[in-house]
């Protein structure tokens, strides 16, 4: 039954994001930082040089990423395609554009290290991938892997054929090939009828197997990056009077969508306001987030709302009080209000109400819908994790101390550039009671 609401529930969602006019989409073209373990950092533009990136952050045009020793990262694009970091990558985005057609043009830059890049090849998009003196230009589905050593650069095929245009001319690559190419000898090249493989190979299937699973039943979208994270971590109900909406496990009353994330400045846009939930990018970019008297906080799917500070909020709670931006353009502020999951021992995790999946890897945790039931129960719940997509869910961020003298609490004006506290493991006051946080959808 659950799989049939949630297929009528995306059914609903992909009729209105086909219905969204193209001029939506010219206001900003933005893509999302979808994973980001270990330590990763961003370049934004800001004359700030890298900074620690977050979870959910808008990747724009002219943004640089880079991961460090232990650092991992998914940029997630509107089509479903996905650009994987292994540790010690460098990558740059010179161009994420869009047709007067409606294609979306992407260009990536692979400077250093590993990365994974799986094309959907979705109606005429366009997706260039540079690596050392190569390019590959891809309008047809594909899954490759580039890897930049010191001698040489290696692209592998799993999935597609590709052609490469480098010094040395044009190179098929086909399905289950690698090419090595040369740094130093522009003109030398060698093909591999087999694909060598690497440590980090599994890590990139169990990604994509994730979002295979909870995407099978949103190919009919235009947009579905996040769609995949919104099958997992919460449910979508039938609200009277408001359709179909969704809501996240593990969140009563006395929740609100505001309480862990980050205020983030972008040149030429201004603030935006970056969700530190691992679900928390397409309910705060498309449609609006509606209070449920019976039912608390709930996202009602709706259209694009371009690059705005806040989505829009409809019928808040007396006592709730609508977030500010900072007063002074630059910054990065953090708030923290929410409880997170945290580790019972190695094979379990502590779940607790309002944590709204903070602290629960994506995958890591089976049927949260029953555990959201015990959480609704007990006020909390141990779950057992299984192998997980992802080591940990980095948020605002768990276990990183604060630079500065504290995260400014919404709408009381500008804190420290950033700041990073740990998160509470104790829910925020509230003078509403706990409430289920997935209620059973109305049949």
């Amino acid at each position: 039954m659950f799989n049939k609401i949630m297929k009528i529930a995306l059914l609903a969602l992909a009729a209105l994001l086909l219905a969204i006019p193209a001029v939506a989409d010219s206001q900003a073209r933005i893509v999302r930082l979808s994973q980001v373990d270990g330590d990763v950092q961003a370049d934004r533009n800001t004359g700030q040089g890298f900074e620690k990136a977050f979870l959910n952050m808008p990747v724009t045009q002219g943004m640089k990423l880079r991961t460090n020793a232990d650092g991992r990262a998914e940029i997630e694009f509107e089509d479903g395609s996905t650009l994987r970091m292994v540790p010690h990558t460098n990558v740059a985005f010179p161009e994420l554009a869009l047709r007067d057609s409606g294609a979306k043009v992407s260009a990536v830059n692979v400077k250093d290290g590993t990365a994974y890049l799986n094309f959907t090849g979705k109606k005429d998009d366009e997706f260039t991938l540079n690596f050392a003196h190569e390019k590959v230009a891809l309008t047809k589905p594909a899954h490759i892997r580039i890897e930049l050593g010191d001698t040489d650069a290696t692209l592998a095929v799993f999935k597609g054929d590709v052609r490469v245009e480098g010094p040395s001319g044009a190179v098929n690559v086909d399905k289950k090939r690698t090419a090595t190419f040369d740094l130093a000898d522009q003109d030398r090249y060698a093909l591999a009828k087999n694909l060598e493989p690497d440590p980090y190979d599994e890590w990139d299937k169990q990604q994509e197997q994730y979002h295979q699973r909870y995407t099978a039943s949103n190919s009919y979208s235009p947009y579905s990056y996040g769609v995949s994270d919104l099958a997992y971590y919460g449910n979508f109900i039938n609200a009277p009077g408001y359709g179909m909406c969704w809501q996240p496990y593990f969140t009563g009353l006395g929740w609100d969508p505001f309480m862990n994330g980050a205020w983030m400045w972008y040149p030429g846009f201004g603030y935006t306001w970056v969700s530190g939930y691992p679900w928390g990018w397409m309910p705060y970019r498309y449609g609006s987030w509606v209070f449920l008297p019976a039912y608390g906080w709930a996202w009602q799917p709706g259209y694009w709302r371009g690059w705005q500070p806040l989505p829009r909020v409809v019928s808040p709670p007396r006592q709730f009080v609508a977030p500010q931006p900072p007063a002074a353009p630059g910054q990065t502020v953090v708030v923290n209000r929410g409880p997170v999951a945290g580790p019972g021992n190695p094979r379990r995790v502590v779940v607790r109400n309002d944590s709204a999946g903070l602290g629960i890897p994506r995958g890591s945790v089976r049927n949260l819908a029953n555990v959201s039931e015990q959480v609704k129960q007990n006020g909390f719940a141990q779950a057992r994790v299984h192998n997980s997509v992802g080591s940990s869910i980095s948020t605002m961020s768990p276990g990183v101390r604060s630079t500065g003298p504290g995260a400014t609490p919404m709408g009381r004006g500008a804190g420290p550039r950033m700041s990073a506290p740990s998160h509470s493991t104790t829910a925020p006051h509230s003078t509403s009671p706990s409430h289920s946080s997935a209620p059973t959808p109305h049949r």
